[in-house]
């Protein structure tokens, strides 16, 4: 990879490589989301999509995602901006805002578990979507973002 990539040229410029080292590792991305069909509101729960690994916040089965989780989103350069509900804290979030990186962020410490000890992963609140059933789905909100954000 190279040297500060992410200072010095644009998302869309990134190798596949510099691209997936962006993710912090959070799992924020990976929490459940339902959207409100009449005001386009979109409520994160703490429910994680049944692949994520919630000791790791990593994807368990990453090359297959989309196959096995139909409705996983993929996050792609161009994209970034259409994901209003990615958290201010994610990195893609906040490079192509143009705030750089976070101190926690492990392309900046140098630790993979950084971003778990700031607080920022979703290890310690995420329960696995597998053992939520659907009807108690609205009873995991904790948060709402506003259509008009």
């Amino acid at each position: 990879m190279r040297e500060r990539f992410w200072q010095r040229f644009a998302l869309s410029e990134l190798t596949h490589e510099e691209w997936e080292a962006l993710c912090d590792g959070c799992g924020r991305c990976c929490l459940l989301k339902l959207e409100d069909d009449d005001t386009g509101d979109i409520a994160t729960l703490d429910v994680a999509c049944q692949l994520l690994d919630l000791g790791t916040c990593r994807c368990s089965d990453y090359e297959h995602r989309f196959e096995r989780v139909p409705g996983c989103t993929q996050l792609t350069p161009e994209r970034v901006g259409d994901f209003r509900w990615l958290p201010p804290s994610c990195a893609y979030r906040r490079v192509h805002e143009g705030r750089g990186l976070a101190a926690w962020h492990p392309l900046i410490s140098g630790d993979p578990r950084s971003v778990q000890r700031a607080g920022i992963g979703v290890s310690h609140f995420a329960v696995s979507e597998p053992d939520v059933p659907d009807e108690e789905l609205d009873d995991h909100i904790i948060a709402v973002l506003p259509i008009s954000q």
